[in-house]
């Protein structure tokens, strides 16, 4: 249900979250990315590349009002599963299950913004079951890369309980990630997993035999 004209919030962020280097890590990036490149958004809202950064996010955090957070999540679900948690489930949730350090990090952003009376007020969590995370250099599976459109779906229905319409066409944004890691960029010039050696290299990594 709609929140009321008065408790619309006027400043939104949207973060993506993760590590594009390793395979489903990506995830939030890429649904932020995407997201600039589907959806023209209005100038109170923020798409944000958030990375890996941890307490570096603190201060996007502290200036929303409301927040939408796309991650790759641990739910102990089926791969590709897509969840949706909201405000005090967020912050108690990514503390409890950990999948890596940049969660870790944002956990510490979500506690210390809380600490300073600065957390915003609305929190909305879209996050996505991975099927691979220990694949160095890899791209999002198939399954896990599907589920982009409905993620970004879940968010174009947050954003429209807050009173806020995302029309097709583009956001631009100095806060998404480097032309060099964008998704078309990344997966045309990135080795396959033989010539990368993603797995290791049995040369100095030999099978057991």
């Amino acid at each position: 249900m709609p929140a009321s004209h008065h408790d619309l919030p006027r400043r939104i962020l949207i973060l993506g979250i993760g590590n594009v280097l390793w395979a489903d890590e990506g995830f939030g990036v890429r649904c932020v990315e995407a997201m600039a490149e589907r959806f023209a958004l209005p100038e109170n809202v923020r798409l944000l590349d958030g990375g890996t950064q941890g307490l570096y996010l603190l201060p996007f955090l502290e200036e929303a009002e409301a927040v939408i957070i796309f991650d790759a999540i641990d739910f102990g679900l089926e791969p590709g599963t897509l969840h949706v948690l909201r405000d005090g489930d967020v912050p108690a949730f990514m503390g409890a299950k950990k999948m890596s350090l940049h969660q870790t990090g944002f956990q510490e952003v979500l506690s210390t913004a809380q600490l300073l009376g600065r957390c915003p007020a609305q929190l909305t969590l879209i996050g996505c079951q991975p099927a691979e995370i220990e694949d160095f250099g890899g791209s999002l599976r198939p399954i896990v890369s599907d589920r982009i459109p409905e993620a970004l779906s879940a968010a174009v229905a947050e954003l429209a309980r807050w009173g806020v319409e995302a029309r097709p066409g583009r956001t631009e944004s100095i806060d998404l990630v480097d032309a060099s890691l964008a998704r078309a960029a990344y997966e045309d010039g990135r080795p396959d997993a033989a010539l990368a050696c993603r797995s290791g290299d049995e040369r100095f990594f030999p099978e057991d035999n």
